[in-house]
């Protein structure tokens, strides 16, 4: 009889790669955890159930084929791991890195509902595919024909990148346009090295560019070209822009010098300390925690980014202030307790109110204490403000962290028939990402408000999709 592969959670506990040590990895921007051994990866993908109904795959939003990856790899069929899993995610590397797993696949993992501990499902994701770029598997797109339609697609992240690989297998001539210097997005400018090290979006951008995916930067759209000239050059366009603007804080002092916002601060450290470009604002100390005390406002993965980032860069001292508990943040737990081992301080359950200044510079934090109420609207306990609690947290930078919204693209654009919503994001179809205006789609953020990557990866490959049916029912129409 065979020996049977799988099902071994009740022999093997779980394990995650060797992560090294806080005071190791406060030193330096790249990745926290080390890569798993070939052993290692079929050992821990061996105790996967391989359950009837996987519960893993249906809360993954690209509803990757977990259960048959994880038996491919426990077995050592790596290359036919690597095959599965690239079918249903175009940047499975990277979603193995950055994806919240433990809200995802790992979090409805049944054998952790049985408490034996989930699979390491992205940690072997990851595993597969920079194996598959070790042994040389991954190739750029080479289409069976190519095609005569054109798509331009705006916004060179997560959504349009993967658009723009669908597109390109099935022949289609791409052209993606991005208003920065270098492809990815939030991939390359917003996510710090210590999560996603850069060369690994850098060469899924050459490996698109291999590919005959055409990549114009520093193009600002609305100004270097318009919206209408892109219309009139390409057959569809699809708006991938994300959403950037960051949400702000009126509040007493918030204009004094040293108050800045989260994607400025991420896009230069990226920039300084992953790419080694020179730039001012991190030079001369503006966008720079190093030797300051640093609060930072949120809690999010965008917080949990910022804190983490300024402990890198030197700061004296960093506190996250978040104005409810720990089990209502919305950040990652996993990042949060990586934080904590770094040397970050979170203040639970404290809000700001205002700030104070010395000579227009940022001095600190005037904090109001909170206490969690009643549930509101969306089910979560409200947080009300303990009077007479408040006090002032020492500051020398802090970095806002509260979230983004859509910029006003039908102003930015002069397309004022651009169909939006009330809160500023792009209306467009579900499923297709299909908008009013004939031929113009939308995907990611800039649709569904901040998320996460995987639902932009969803959304690119679903729009390219319902392009091409489009494409072939034009066609079919007219050959008759």
């Amino acid at each position: 009889m065979a020996k049977q592969p799988m099902l071994k959670f009740v022999k093997i506990d779980r394990d995650m790669p060797e992560k090294r040590t806080a005071d190791t990895r406060r030193e330096d921007f790249d990745e926290i955890y080390a890569e798993f051994a070939a052993t290692k990866a079929e050992e821990q993908s061996s105790r996967c159930s391989q359950c009837g109904v996987p519960y893993c795959q249906s809360h993954c939003p690209l509803h990757n084929n977990i259960p048959d990856w994880l038996r491919l790899t426990a077995t050592g069929r790596m290359e036919e791991a690597y095959a599965t899993s690239q079918a249903t995610n175009t940047f499975p590397e990277i979603c193995g890195r950055i994806c919240p797993q433990d809200r995802l696949c790992e979090g409805n993992c049944v054998i952790e509902q049985s408490g034996h501990g989930t699979v390491t499902i992205g940690a072997v994701e990851k595993y597969i595919t920079d194996t598959a770029w070790e042994k040389g598997w991954v190739k750029p797109v080479a289409p069976l024909a190519e095609r005569t339609e054109s798509v331009g697609i705006i916004g060179a992240g997560p959504g349009g990148l993967a658009a723009a690989d669908m597109l390109r297998k099935a022949g289609v001539q791409v052209t993606v346009y991005d208003r920065y210097d270098r492809a990815g997005g939030l991939l390359t400018y917003g996510i710090p090295g210590f999560k996603l090290e850069k060369d690994v979006v850098m060469r899924r951008n050459q490996l698109l560019a291999d590919g005959g995916v055409e990549f114009v930067m520093n193009c600002n759209i609305g100004e270097d070209i318009s919206f209408q000239d892109l219309r009139e050059k390409h057959d569809a366009v699809i708006i991938a822009t994300g959403v950037y603007k960051s949400r702000d804080l009126a509040m007493p002092g918030s204009g004094a010098t040293g108050i800045v916002k989260a994607i400025d601060f991420l896009t230069v450290s990226n920039k300084s300390s992953n790419f080694g470009d020179s730039i001012e604002a991190f030079d001369n100390g503006t966008l720079n925690a190093k030797g300051k005390k640093v609060v930072v406002i949120g809690g999010g993965d965008t917080a949990m980014d910022c804190v983490r980032t300024s402990i890198r860069q030197g700061a004296t001292s960093v506190k996250c202030l978040y104005r409810r508990d720990r089990a209502n943040m919305p950040g990652s737990q996993r990042e949060t307790h990586n934080a904590e081992e770094e040397g970050v301080v979170f203040e639970w359950l404290s809000a700001p109110k205002g700030f104070t200044e010395a000579n227009g510079t940022v001095s600190g934090v005037m904090v109001q204490k909170m206490r969690l109420g009643q549930p509101d609207a969306s089910g979560r306990q409200a947080p009300e403000v303990i009077e007479g609690a408040d006090y002032v947290e020492d500051a020398d930078l802090v970095i806002k962290a509260l979230g983004f919204e859509p910029e006003d693209l039908p102003t930015l654009w002069n397309q004022p028939e651009l169909p939006v919503t009330r809160w500023g994001t792009i209306k467009a179809e579900f499923k297709t990402g299909a908008t009013a205006m004939d031929g113009v789609y939308a995907v990611g953020d800039i649709v569904r408000g901040a998320s996460l990557v995987v639902w932009a990866i969803k959304d690119g490959r679903d729009t390219a999709e319902a392009i091409l049916q489009n494409f072939d029912a034009s066609a079919a129409v007219a050959a008759e």
